[in-house]
């Protein structure tokens, strides 16, 4: 009925702005957010296996300690200076940081599946 008493370019209009929204969509938008999910899949995949790897070490190192093969004050100074190494890494990490897309919901929702299914 409203459609009946407006003008003919009216209804033209509305459907040029519902052309115009559909549209506004392009490939490059989509192949970002692919881009974004599989990077966010992929640095979830590897923060799960650093993880593991990790306890695994941890776990060696528990055994090597309790059966005499290693001291404690060894693994005190191997940890100093992993410290020392980590300090130096994180400003390389800084500038991979930048570059992704950690803010977006996309690269959050890859991660979460990386981490669970990795």
């Amino acid at each position: 009925m409203i459609l009946a008493l407006a003008s003919p370019n009216t209804s033209t209009s509305v459907l040029s702005g519902l052309t115009n929204l559909t549209s506004s969509i392009t490939t490059t938008d989509i192949i970002s957010l692919i881009v974004a999910f599989v990077l966010g899949l992929l640095i979830g995949l590897l923060a799960k296996k650093l993880l593991s790897v990790a306890l695994i070490i941890i776990a060696i190192l528990i055994v090597l300690i309790a059966i005499g093969a290693l001291s404690p004050t060894t693994v005190e100074h191997w940890l100093i200076i992993l410290g020392q190494k980590v300090q130096s890494a994180e400003g390389d990490a800084q500038g991979f940081l930048k570059i992704l897309p950690y803010n977006s919901i996309v690269f959050i929702i890859g991660f979460i599946i990386g981490l669970i299914k990795g």
